[in-house]
């Protein structure tokens, strides 16, 4: 009746899964998961490192490689962005660059450079969010149970 446990039953489960939350998010949440990705696949690759787990910190230098190309990089508008987006595809290029260096080389100095980096970004991002929410609450007071005053 019931089948032994199968990873491969598992990831399919976890990606679909994935796939279900993605539809459900909104373009600036998914830029924060992506951040996020970043930083805590680099933070998995320096604790792989110290621990001596080469497999686990290649593994994990190479998902935060690929969501800064394959996530971070191609979602930039590089037509209507200006020089934002070529100044954010200018860092992610160069971060890319740095943890693979990183990765060859067993620098942990390097990581930390990327995460130094990569964190005021990904918190500036957050920000914009949260200004954007505080100012919509104050253009609708009515939203927040605050009284409407309105002047005749």
């Amino acid at each position: 009746m019931f089948s032994a446990y199968s990873p491969r039953a598992a990831n399919a489960y976890q990606r679909i899964n994935v796939e279900t939350s993605m539809h459900t998010i909104d373009q600036h949440q998914l830029v924060s998961l992506l951040y996020e990705g970043v930083l805590n696949s680099i933070a998995t690759a320096r604790g792989a490192m110290a621990r001596g787990d080469v497999l686990g910190k290649v593994n994990a230098i190479a998902k935060a490689v690929r969501i800064l190309e394959e996530g971070l990089s191609t979602s930039l508008d590089k037509e209507d962005g200006g020089e934002l987006a070529e100044n954010l595809g200018a860092l992610y290029d160069y971060c890319m660059r740095r943890l693979i260096l990183a990765n060859a080389r067993n620098d942990d100095a390097m990581m930390q450079e990327v995460m130094r980096l990569i964190e005021p970004v990904a918190q500036g991002w957050n920000d914009i969010k949260k200004s954007g929410a505080a100012a919509a609450s104050a253009d609708a007071p009515a939203a927040t149970g605050q009284p409407v005053l309105v002047e005749a």
